[in-house]
């Protein structure tokens, strides 16, 4: 043993209880366990697997969203493009003229019609082949 050392443990005067968080850390935790319900072993059990795997499926959900969007425009341009090669036109052409026509139908609702109702969809290639020309 040092010379000068006690065997006395120092004691602090004004000791602060430690702040765990109290109920606004439970709250956040528990929302987060209960978006990790369906999860398997540690994923769903322990809190911090659970909040990893829980933001990264939340990235994906996030990206995901916008990659849906992007698909289904790319599957009605398809769909519109075969109706108006069955016309004669190309997608391009078609567009152009239908810009030039005024007509305002979106791509969901053209893909829609090319579908569903081909005689129509005929008469829209068309209007637009009309205007394609003037």
């Amino acid at each position: 043993m040092a010379v000068g050392a006690s065997l006395t443990p120092v004691r602090k005067e004004h000791s602060v209880p430690r702040a765990k968080g109290g109920s606004k850390t439970r709250r956040r935790r528990k929302k987060v366990m209960k978006l990790a319900k369906g999860y398997v072993g540690g994923r769903r059990k322990l809190y911090r697997m659970a909040r990893e795997t829980v933001e990264r499926g939340l990235a994906f959900a996030y990206r995901d969203r916008r990659v849906r969007r992007r698909e289904f425009r790319t599957l009605w341009i398809t769909r519109i493009n075969a109706g108006a090669r069955l016309s004669g036109l190309s997608y391009s052409q078609f567009i152009r003229g239908l810009k030039q026509a005024g007509v305002e139908l979106d791509r969901k609702i053209l893909a829609d019609i090319a579908v569903a109702d081909a005689p129509a969809f005929g008469q829209i290639a068309e209007l637009a082949k009309t205007h394609l020309s003037n």
